[in-house]
């Protein structure tokens, strides 16, 4: 894997920026907009995906990335619920929810298998330290 600069390079991230963007204009529809709540909660969940991938890439340790990974993915399952509440409410409709939910799965893919991918360099990195002791 080329060794990546930028948060904004990751896969996940550009997924999870597209989470937001359809999180935000879903929350624009008149019945979801009047229950604030909600639409906070779903707004913030959403935000919070994207922002941990960021902030958690700009700590340069591998620990530390991956627990923010963690948040994230939990902030994924969040929205999906909010989805769940916003469908019943029939603030949104089965098409639209059926389409951001599996935006979310298919971030919580990429970002679970970027954990895979820090998990084992780190466990490689670990060893060779042990090595060269």
């Amino acid at each position: 894997m080329p060794k990546l600069t930028r948060f904004e390079d990751l896969t996940c991230w550009q997924e999870a920026r597209k989470i937001v963007k359809d999180i935000y204009k879903i929350c624009r529809i008149n019945e979801f907009r009047k229950d604030f709540g909600l639409a906070d909660q779903a707004k913030r969940a959403s935000v919070s995906i994207m922002a941990n991938i960021a902030e958690g890439f700009s700590r340069r340790s591998n620990k530390e990335f991956i627990q923010f990974l963690f948040i994230s993915m939990s902030s994924a399952a969040e929205v999906q619920n909010h989805l769940y509440v916003a469908l019943d409410q029939k603030y949104i409709d089965q098409d639209q929810f059926n389409e951001i939910y599996e935006q979310i799965n298919k971030t919580a893919m990429l970002i679970s298998g970027l954990i895979r991918y820090l998990r084992t360099r780190q466990t490689r990195q670990t060893k060779q330290t042990r090595q060269t002791r």
